[in-house]
């Protein structure tokens, strides 16, 4: 029997590495513990591949010669340890998809700042003329990117997260970006930081030489592993708000300064669409990739002054009764909450809580006062929302359900303040994912 190739995963990652395997002529078959969404399910039957969903019926799958393992599933699942002492490889969809393709590769990283820096650096590649896409833990994923594309292109822009790192080995990246670490995603990684930060620099494994690894000179965590990464081969360039020894970006007179040899390039901060420190950051990380590529000053300059806000991160959805209701679904962690917090002057109404992935919610306790009003603590256990926050914030209270939490923002929200969700907290509690809580924050705001 010819051997067949494995997909663990019915999802966007899992049925796009089905359509590559398809598209490439191999044999390939897909199972999934839970359930198929029906769109997956109907592309799945209409490739007519043998899929399964609801658990793993091993005595079907014959011989296999690879693993794809969608990022949902962790390593040390049962089916997946039992897999790799069979010898047989399991590797992540970007690796598969990287083995389909000549183009040159963008990686981007890093606890918060990845999507919009992995959008804002598309955003300036495209309005260059290149022949690109942006795909990988935002939008398609990159296996469906490759498999749809007529001709091969010349460059992807990939914004690849730690799960999706851990199950890269040998793809090698042109450039490679880290935005910044923090604590995330520790129940996943033992909850030990340090596994964590090793995973984030995977994104540098293979580079060589004559490639960059670009980093934030700001993030402690960050400069404290590469300082120990001696394995890392790359050429390093830091972007911050303060020049180091090798810095490509940082700030002066209110201006972002992009250094090349002989060619510095100055934007004005205000000139920048998006506001706020983080996306200071962000604007940095996304231009020095285009600075190495040669991409023409104008083109980054218009990028950088047009560029519109992404979906649930720090989205503004509207102004009832003068309070303004921003969606921040997308910060799954406590620094994309501090983020937010940081960013907002008026009194804040917070919607925070979900799954909690190992937060350390310290770092917030010296912000919030005087600039948190009430807390509403959406979740299944709210525990150690209160055992953080009950000491700082004068109002607390406890909701199940998106509706509710909006009713009681509503209520609890005077002229002038602003109502944000920014949940600190994974969503899988109460929603799907993070996407359908920011849709289901901005249905109920919309109904009042």
């Amino acid at each position: 029997m010819t051997p067949e190739i494995l997909i663990l995963g019915g999802g966007e990652s899992g049925v796009g590495a089905a359509h590559l395997a398809v598209a490439k002529g191999l044999r390939v078959r897909l199972s999934d513990t839970g359930v198929v969404r029906d769109s997956f399910a109907e592309e799945l039957n209409q490739l007519d591949i043998p899929w399964e969903s609801g658990g793993h019926s091993k005595e079907k799958w014959g011989q296999i010669s690879m693993v794809v393992k969608s990022p949902g599933i962790p390593d040390d699942a049962a089916v997946v340890v039992e897999l790799r002492k069979k010898g047989i490889p399991v590797i992540s969809e970007i690796e598969f998809a990287a083995q389909h393709t000549k183009a040159r590769l963008i990686g981007i990283t890093g606890t918060n700042g990845k999507t919009t820096t992995t959008l804002l650096t598309a955003d300036i590649f495209r309005k260059a003329g290149w022949n690109m896409a942006c795909a990988g833990n935002v939008g398609n994923s990159f296996a469906r990117s490759v498999a749809e594309a007529e001709v091969d292109r010349d460059l992807y822009v990939l914004e690849i997260s730690s799960f999706q790192l851990d199950g890269m080995f040998n793809t090698r990246l042109d450039v490679g970006v880290i935005t910044n670490i923090t604590p995330d995603h520790l129940d996943r990684y033992q909850y030990r930081m340090e596994n964590y930060v090793q995973s984030k620099l995977r994104i540098a494994q293979n580079m060589r030489a004559t490639e960059t690894l670009i980093y934030c000179s700001d993030d402690p965590i960050s400069c404290e592993a590469l300082s120990r990464a001696d394995a890392i081969n790359a050429r390093r360039m830091g972007f911050g708000l303060h020049k180091t020894p090798n810095s490509g970006a940082w700030i002066e007179n209110n201006q972002i300064v992009l250094h090349k040899p002989n060619e510095d390039m100055y934007i004005p901060i205000d000139d920048l669409s998006l506001k706020g420190k983080h996306n200071t950051l962000n604007a940095m990380a996304a231009a020095l990739p285009a600075r190495l590529f040669d991409i023409r000053n104008e083109v980054i300059r218009d990028s950088l002054s047009r560029f519109e806000a992404i979906e649930h991160r720090l989205e503004p959805v509207a102004t009832i009764k003068g309070v303004e209701y921003i969606n921040d679904s997308k910060a799954t962690n406590v620094n994309s909450a501090w983020y937010a917090l940081e960013s907002i002057s008026k009194p804040i109404v917070w919607i925070a809580g979900g799954t909690d992935k190992g937060n350390d919610y310290s770092v917030l306790v010296d912000l919030v006062p005087g600039r948190v009003k009430a807390l509403i603590c959406m979740g299944i256990d709210n525990r150690l929302l209160h055992d953080a926050f009950s000491d700082v914030i004068p109002v607390m209270v406890n909701t199940a359900s998106m509706e509710e939490s909006v009713r009681m923002a509503y209520h609890l929200a005077e002229k002038g303040d602003v109502v944000l969700l920014s949940p600190a907290c994974a969503s899988f509690d109460l929603f799907q994912n993070y996407e359908d809580r920011g849709r289901q924050f901005k249905k109920y705001v919309k109904m009042l």
